[in-house]
């Protein structure tokens, strides 16, 4: 597809990108997504996270449980790092703008690229599709509509949703060659870090997942000191003590995995971590990487705990982030309804 002229520097740089409140955090999450955002949030840049609750609900939620989820990964947030007065954070079904762009995205995108995304193919596998949800199907349009709401230019994602970014480009693309305009910006992905792909505990050819039935499969934002540490003792590795060098990695997933781990944690590359651990049995290299990651991750489940205690002012932060977004995405929206051809009151 044919992507529209575009300036360079036509867009002022903006940062968007979400997680959904469908389960608990985990390292996973913080290592692949937190922490980044927290450096792009210091380094300066504008800033927009949202907790997408109505891409949760493509599959059934209770309700009840929806509600505390999405109060909990606000709080992880809060805790990781993210300044609620630096960065806006909110829950996506508290800005219309989403809802409303990702039906003009379901109007510009096309059946068959949405067929060809392998979230769809993978959680439809070994089931009837028909019995999955539209919403689930329409995903990536929701998703597009989410970063180009806010004409986004950069958007950090792990590899599993690099995909559904590509898509987001194309409809963008799409958009401004259908209308003759240069609206949306072809949005970036950062993808970025040792970690940004964290797996299972258990299976280091696996991601590390919320939905794993195994809990000791990951470490949890919400797992104290001893649970950190006993989970990190209890990781599948092999009989081999760790290589001095990269190379010696391939075709050890496991082993591979908590070098990345580590290394994500401590700030350093794998190549360190080996430079300082070679030759290592696991034995001794366990202790050291649970010691590091219970210094990292516990003060962040204390105040994950602190926050908690008082669920009105999250609701109260969330609220106040919404409001901030609403003033981005409207205007980029209500210019959206004109292009398209949409009579729209102004007294509205």
């Amino acid at each position: 597809m044919a992507e529209p002229v575009q300036t360079p520097h036509a867009f002022a740089t903006r940062i968007f990108s979400g997680i959904q409140p469908s389960g608990g955090l985990t390292l996973g999450n913080y290592l692949g997504a937190l922490k980044r955002f927290v450096e792009k949030q210091d380094e300066g840049i504008e800033t927009i996270y949202c907790l997408v609750d109505m891409h949760a609900i493509t599959v059934w939620q209770d309700p009840v449980k929806l509600r505390q989820q999405t109060r909990e990964a606000a709080a992880g947030f809060i805790a990781a790092g993210i300044d609620p007065a630096r960065s806006i954070l909110f829950n996506q079904s508290q800005v219309s703008a989403h809802a409303e762009l990702a039906w003009i995205f379901n109007c510009v995108a096309r059946m068959g690229w949405m067929g060809r995304m392998t979230q769809w193919k993978d959680k439809t596998a070994g089931q009837n599709s028909e019995n999955a949800s539209l919403g689930l199907f329409a995903y990536p349009a929701l998703m597009a509509a989410d970063i180009l709401a806010y004409k986004a230019t950069h958007v950090p994602v792990g590899e599993d949703q690099k995909q559904h970014l590509e898509l987001c480009r194309d409809i963008a693309a799409k958009f401004n060659n259908d209308f003759g305009v240069n609206f949306f910006p072809i949005t970036e992905p950062v993808i970025e870090g040792a970690a940004t792909r964290v797996m299972s505990l258990r299976d280091g050819t696996k991601k590390m997942s919320k939905s794993d039935p195994s809990d000791q499969s990951r470490i949890n934002l919400t797992d104290d000191a001893d649970t950190i540490a006993k989970k990190i003792r209890k990781a599948k590795t092999d009989p081999e003590p760790l290589p001095s060098e990269l190379d010696g990695l391939k075709d050890r997933p496991d082993a591979r995995n908590l070098v990345n781990i580590y290394a994500a944690l401590a700030n350093i590359t794998p190549a360190q971590v080996l430079a300082d651990h070679g030759g290592a049995q696991f034995g001794s290299f366990k202790p050291a990487l649970a010691d590091l990651a219970v210094s990292v991750m516990g003060p962040i489940t204390t105040e994950m705990n602190r926050l908690m205690q008082d669920t009105a002012e999250i609701d109260r932060i969330l609220g106040e982030g919404s409001v901030r977004a609403n003033a981005i995405a409207r205007p980029i929206v209500d210019e959206v309804y004109d292009i398209v051809g949409m009579i729209r009151s102004r007294m509205l």
